[in-house]
């Protein structure tokens, strides 16, 4: 969804080794979307940091609160979640306090 709504002209995505991450057809969609791959060392949990953060954050302000009836109905909860609120307001002392959508315009803008 970021490549696609973003557009943007250099996109790493990093994660661990899980076995989703490492194989031959997500290896090949980031290939077709022009992302780079990138994976942590093996037990070394420092460098994803902030996407543990992440999933800390929905797992308590939404999936701990609730349950579904159905994967879609999930998706669209997750959905919200993230874009009406954790993008948009969220505040993060690693983006020097301010919100994903305020940094990355400011980033933008600098770019300019």
């Amino acid at each position: 969804m970021a490549v696609t709504t973003r557009k943007p002209a250099d996109v790493v995505h990093h994660s661990d080794q899980g076995s989703q991450y490492t194989s031959v057809a997500f290896g090949f969609r980031c290939k077709e979307a022009g992302v780079r791959l990138s994976t942590g060392s093996v037990g070394d949990a420092y460098d994803n940091a902030m996407a543990e953060a992440f999933f800390a954050t929905l797992e308590c302000e939404l999936l701990d609160r609730r349950s579904f009836r159905s994967q879609a109905e999930a998706r669209i909860a997750v959905f919200a979640l993230i874009e009406g609120f954790y993008n948009p307001t969220r505040r993060h002392s690693a983006l020097g306090h301010l919100s994903p959508i305020e940094y990355e315009a400011r980033a933008m803008a600098e770019n300019d």
